[in-house]
């Protein structure tokens, strides 16, 4: 046996060390090359098993998708459910503008509420506006099929100071009667629905969505009438005209009247209270119309005034607001109390009266035949007249 001394080849040369990171790169890649070379060929002669399930939890990004249904039910949907199909279409039918034709056409579209049914007719509600100047009266009922048809109405009386109409209608098709809720009790921010027909009939029961911005507004809809109404920041376009406000139990708190559209301004749409439309309907069922006291005057607000004509009607200087009246009808009840031209209202039965608007609001309240006291100013001397009002004449 042979034996090197470690010293053998010791002639002051020491050997040569190969690199270990060098070594460990050449043997990985050798290692790769025969597991790319072998694994295939293994695998396909059986080596490997792959019987093994994969785990439940893991999903496989290429199995087939499954469609499923959900089941939406909410106070919402419950409650335009309940009264959709109470909400109708009404068309004002007009004659033609040319004048050589006598055609009837369609002057406007707008919506109503059926409210009532007795036997064999049913009664709808809608906005004065919508039927005004009518030939004829047309109202589409949906049906349950998804469908509609068109029955003739009868217009039973209108007002045009609170802006509605009763119309009566054939009750067959009719599947559903709305009901009235409390408009006294609404709150800010409480859901409100309008269901109409926007734009005409091809919208037909439109659902928006909102919540009342203010149970009781105060706006001016002529330059001498004002009236209350409820305010909604829900959709309100044209054709809701006389559709339904409601609130999330199903009932109808409001009848879309209006809103504002002037450019950039959103989400001011307005409805009748419906405690303020009912006795007004119920007016309208009796008698076609709303009976309500008068004066026989007609006035201007004297805030409107120039500063000149406030000279000549010598007020007290501590006299700023009032209503001036400009003429006297004849044989009314202001010409029968002694009331002139000229003569400025600042107060009714003791209230102090800003415009005319505020003496209306008052002597809306009032009944036929009651008595108020004017405290007035004539010449720039006051004054006290009691005035016994008498009804309103239609036109």
């Amino acid at each position: 046996m042979g034996y090197y001394s470690g010293n053998f080849y010791n002639n002051n040369q020491q050997p040569k060390r190969r690199s270990p990171i060098l070594l460990c790169l050449v043997s990985a890649i050798i290692g790769g090359l025969i597991t790319l070379l072998f694994v295939p060929l293994l695998n396909r002669i059986g080596y490997f098993d792959n019987t093994e399930q994969q785990p439940q939890d893991i999903i496989n990004p290429y199995t087939t998708s499954k469609t499923t249904s959900v089941k939406v039910n909410s106070q919402i949907t419950e409650a335009v459910n309940k009264v959709s199909s109470a909400v109708v279409g009404v068309e004002n039918i007009g004659s033609s503008d040319d004048p050589f034709s006598s055609a009837n056409v369609k002057q406007g579209t707008g919506s109503g509420i059926i409210f009532q049914r007795n036997g064999s007719k049913a009664l709808v509600v809608t906005n004065f506006h919508v039927i005004e100047g009518n030939k004829k009266v047309q109202v589409v009922v949906p049906l349950s099929n998804d469908k509609s048809k068109t029955v003739q109405a009868k217009v039973l009386g209108y007002d045009r100071i609170t802006d509605l109409a009763v119309l009566e209608i054939n009750s067959a098709g009719v599947t559903e009667v709305a009901q009235f809720g409390n408009s006294d009790t609404l709150q800010a921010g409480e859901p409100a629905i309008a269901i109409g027909n926007p734009l005409g009939p091809q919208f037909s029961q439109s659902v928006t969505v909102g919540v009342i911005s203010s149970p009781k507004r105060t706006i001016d809809v002529t330059e001498t009438t004002s009236t209350d109404v409820i305010q909604t920041d829900a959709a309100i376009n044209p054709g809701n005209s006389g559709g339904a406000l409601v609130n999330a139990a199903g009932q109808v708190i409001g009848i879309n009247s209006l809103k504002i559209a002037e450019s950039g301004v959103e989400g001011l749409g307005f409805a009748i209270p419906a405690n303020d439309a009912q006795p007004v309907i119920q007016q309208l069922i009796r008698k076609g119309h709303v009976p309500r006291p008068y004066l026989g005057v007609q006035l201007y607000d004297l805030q409107e005034m120039l500063p000149s004509a406030w000279e000549e009607l010598k007020l007290p200087s501590a006299v700023q607001t009032g209503v001036l009246i400009k003429t006297v009808d004849v044989n009314t009840p202001a010409a029968r109390a002694g009331v002139k031209s000229r003569d400025v209202i600042v107060k009714i039965d003791n209230q102090a009266i800003s415009n005319s608007s505020e003496l209306r609001k008052y002597l809306y309240k009032k009944k036929i035949g009651d008595t108020v006291q004017l405290t007035m100013y004539r010449n720039g001397k006051q004054t006290t007249v009691s005035v016994t009002l008498a009804e309103s004449p239609r036109s």
